[in-house]
């Protein structure tokens, strides 16, 4: 059927298109297959006979004159007018009858094959097979050629081209669809491309035909596969080199004849003698000798393949061989013989739409009449030669205006884009990102699992800058803070201006004592700046407080710590820089070393507290030269665990485990059931809560107390008042205050969701702190809680199970059934505005739960904590 199209035997494929069933109209609503689901897509064996019968319907316009829109093919034709389309539409609906309008059938065919080749566009785009889809697209890409519709042609070849994988298996298809491609950019004049793709084709068929399992038993034999290919590329080395000699290069044009001879001698002698290959197998070799001056030797063969054309039919390759022929003719001499052959080449390449051959037979017919003498014959054929070129420069013209209008727009876009964020994301004073940049990019770390570092910054007593030098000095203070911080730092980092005098810094996978040492240089060189020439008599400082994220980790948290320490640095003094470190505990490796309480230097050394950096109140010589605080001072570590997705723990390993033997925390005798004291921090101020902590601690000072539902002020200010004996957890929003009792039996906290986090947290550390070991999981849901029951690795040595859910409230239920461990279930008030402030996860959990499970009220991480920790003891104590 292809090759019936391509040689223009439009009879022989409106037989073989006879046999295919499908509807007579796409206008008629087809019967849909009884095993099709309701709105599938037409199947591809119906696109591509869409594709190939509107591809005859084009071809049969072209032999009338018309393109598919219903234009003339000759637009200065004036026989001709345009066709009404719509009547076409109205002939495949009504039926043609007698005395109908003769041109109703060519707009019959042209709103036909538009509406067949809509209908194979989309049955294409709907595949999963990107060959086949690319097949489909640089078969469209041939009909938009065919008619006229140049930019539809392009846009059709490049979308192909890029579904056109090089990792792509051989086979018949995408040969056959490298090679349609490669034709399809020689006609778009891109012929280097043409040339690749069809060498591409080439390489390809080598490649399909050396493995046998690639080819069927009905494909195509090996060695026509492989000659064919090879024949295209010859053909275009051949013109290729053509093009080179018109140019007056035929040095630069031999090698390319020498390879189309080579192609055509290699294609000829795979190919039968009967094969339909070798026609144009012989027409390449003809035409390669004649470009390699050899015109005696081409002549005989290319007058075969001209009978053999002829008597078959095969109108492209007659074209071809003709003028293949005359070109031959003209240099050996035969001026009369040569005019005959270019001639009928010029009517069959003009009368079936072949634009390239076309202008190589006017090319040819005006210099024979031209080296004639022949003054009035070879003019017409050079204004016809110069009228196509001139289209197709104003088509190239027209195709580059275009392509640059779409980048010009696409250039302005992204300028105005690019000025919208820097609107959004920029400080117009310091040209630095501004507090929404930062918030921004805080949070894109913070999901990604970076633990960055983040520094607060601070002019001191800025409000007398102001009255000193007035606001334009003031501004210029700020410009000058902002470039001394950005000098001070790598280029990973980033400083913002956040609000007023404020900056931040972000520091990625940075420890706080690494960015405390930055810092340190950046206040050493904001004192030394020379601050006199603008103006100033006292030398500007910079305060800087500093917190490290640990993974569990908000924004708002991270801000909150560094922020807190900031105004510790203020009430010191100012001038200086404090750090609030975060040190997660790390699990135990060797369970013999943690049982004899010891482990190695390295173990020892990861399991360190981190403290906050010394501030003397000495000069900058005295400071500079006074080494860091010892690490046993200052705050407490935080113990904040990673929260790894479910089944990436290993069983015996708690995400809170035993505080390490090296810190200063005081540990307690064996736990009693007195629980530890709570403090609850919602609706106090951080001086009521530090009152509250004291009478407790002087009460009981053997037992911890916890502080719980603290905002980060106030778990700084514990931190800051009790030293190493407090335990924090960021995420809870909880401390613990005094003696951590040894951990006796294990607890399970598991989290649905990321929005139940922050209870989760909470009672992890309450469990953790009332005296049992505790492993947290978090985004525990679905058939993943049912894998790791099915592994034991769940609940192997687990005393109790505590599952808090918000929207997946079945889950408690779920793993209830699953396994014999006590579960305590926490409703949350997290989810949706329907939740009801989370009375919905608690009337589910109330009216699912099994035995084994108990239900705690909303949002109550602490008492699930204490019940699951008493369960874990008394478990434990058997």
């Amino acid at each position: 059927m292809t090759a019936a199209l391509s040689n223009w035997q439009l009879d022989d494929a409106e037989q073989l298109l006879a046999g295919v069933e499908r509807d007579p109209s796409p206008y008629v609503a087809a019967a849909p297959a009884a095993d099709a689901p309701d709105g599938a897509p037409a199947s591809l064996g119906r696109a591509w006979a869409d594709t190939l019968r509107a591809e005859l319907l084009v071809r049969r316009l072209r032999v009338a004159g018309f393109t598919v829109v219903g234009d003339p093919v000759s637009p200065d034709s004036p026989a001709e007018p345009s066709l009404d389309l719509h009547a076409g539409v109205a002939e495949l609906i009504e039926g043609t009858g007698e005395g109908a309008d003769p041109r109703a059938e060519s707009a019959s065919r042209a709103a036909l094959a538009i509406a067949l080749v809509r209908s194979a566009k989309a049955a294409f785009d709907a595949a999963d097979d990107d060959l086949q889809r690319a097949a489909g697209l640089a078969r469209h890409a041939r009909i938009e050629l065919l008619s006229r519709r140049i930019d539809a042609a392009m846009d059709e070849a490049v979308e192909a081209a890029s579904l056109l994988d090089p990792t792509l298996a051989p086979s018949v298809l995408l040969v056959d669809t490298l090679g349609t491609l490669a034709g399809v950019l020689a006609d778009l004049e891109l012929m280097p491309l043409a040339l690749d793709y069809q060498r591409r084709a080439h390489e390809t068929a080598q490649a399909a035909a050396a493995d046998p399992a690639v080819l069927g038993p009905e494909d195509v034999h090996p060695d026509v596969l492989v000659a064919i290919a090879g024949t295209r590329l010859g053909e275009l080395c051949a013109e290729l080199g053509e093009g080179l000699l018109d140019d007056g290069a035929p040095e630069s044009a031999a090698p390319y004849f020498a390879e189309a001879r080579r192609l055509a001698e290699q294609a000829l002698a795979l190919l039968p003698p009967d094969s339909p290959g070798v026609v144009p197998a012989q027409i390449v070799h003809g035409w390669a000798l004649v470009g390699l001056g050899a015109q005696a030797a081409a002549v005989g063969p290319l007058r075969a393949a001209v009978r053999l054309s002829s008597a078959v039919a095969d109108r492209d390759r007659l074209a071809s061989a003709q003028l293949a022929l005359g070109r031959a003719l003209r240099r050996q001499g035969d001026g009369r013989a040569a005019d005959e052959h270019l001639v009928a080449a010029l009517t069959l390449a003009t009368g079936h739409g072949l634009p390239r051959l076309r202008r190589a037979a006017l090319r040819e017919l005006c210099t024979l009449h031209a080296d004639l003498d022949d003054a009035g014959r070879a003019l017409p054929y050079l204004q016809a030669y110069l009228t196509d070129e001139l289209d197709r420069v104003d088509e190239r013209r027209t195709r580059w205006v275009e392509l640059f209008g779409r980048r010009k727009s696409l250039l302005e876009t992204e300028r105005a884009a690019g000025q919208l964020r820097r609107q959004a994301y920029e400080d117009p004073l310091t040209q630095l990102p501004n507090r929404r940049y930062a918030e921004a990019r805080l949070d894109g770390l913070l999901a990604a699992g970076d633990v960055p570092a983040l520094a607060v910054v601070d002019v001191d007593r800025f409000k007398s800058i102001n009255d000193t030098v007035g606001h334009p000095g003031g501004d210029a203070v700020l410009r000058a803070i902002g470039d001394l911080l950005v000098a001070g730092v790598r280029d990973t980092d980033e400083v913002c201006r956040w609000a007023g005098d404020e900056f931040v810094i972000l520091l990625p996978e940075t420890t706080a004592e690494q960015a405390e040492r930055a810092l340190e240089r950046i206040r050493a060189s904001v004192a030394r700046y020379p601050w006199s020439d603008l103006g100033l008599d006292v030398p500007v400082t910079i305060s800087a407080g500093i917190a490290s994220a640990t993974r569990g980790d908000d924004r708002k948290t991270l801000f909150a710590a560094a922020d807190g320490v900031l105004y510790d640095a203020k009430r010191s003094g100012r001038d200086r820089v404090v750090r609030l470190s975060a040190v997660t505990q790390t699990r135990a490796v060797d369970s013999a070393a943690d049982a004899s309480g010891g482990g190695t230097p390295a173990q020892e050394e990861a399991t360190a507290p981190a403290a906050v950096a010394p501030v003397p109140p000495e000069a900058d010589a005295a400071r500079a030269a006074t080494p860091l605080r010892d690490e046993a001072a200052g705050f407490a570590s935080l113990l904040i665990g990673p929260h790894p997705p479910l089944g990436t723990d290993r069983p015996g390993e708690p995400l809170l485990g035993p505080v390490p033997a090296d810190t200063a925390v005081i540990t307690a005798p064996p736990p009693t059931a007195a629980e530890p004291a709570a403090v609850w921090a919602t609706g106090r101020t951080t001086e009521q809560v530090l009152a509250l902590v004291r009478e407790a601690r002087q009460e009981q000072p053997g037992r911890p107390v916890l502080v719980l539902r603290a905002a980060p002020e106030t778990l700084v200010a514990l931190a800051a008042e009790h030293g190493p004996a407090t335990t924090m957890d960021a995420a809870a929003m909880s401390a613990a205050v005094g003696p951590v009792p040894e951990p006796v039996g294990r607890t399970t906290v598991l989290c649905a969701s990321g929005a139940d986090a922050p209870v989760a947290a909470e009672a992890a550390f309450v469990a953790r702190v009332a005296g049992t070991e505790v492993l947290r999981l978090d985004d525990a849901a679905g058939s993943r809680v049912r894998a790791l029951v099915e592994d034991r690795s769940l609940v192997d040595g687990v005393d109790c199970l505590v599952v808090v859910a918000g929207m997946e409230a079945s889950l408690a239920t779920t793993i209830g059934s699953l396994t014999d461990v006590p579960v305590v279930a926490v409703p949350t008030s997290a989810g949706q505005p329907s939740a009801f402030g989370g009375l919905g996860a608690l009337l589910t959990m109330l009216n699912s739960a099994g035995s084994g499970v108990v239900v705690s009220t909303v949002d109550n991480g602490y008492s699930a904590g204490v019940f699951a920790a008493r369960v874990a003891r008394r478990a434990a104590a058997r």
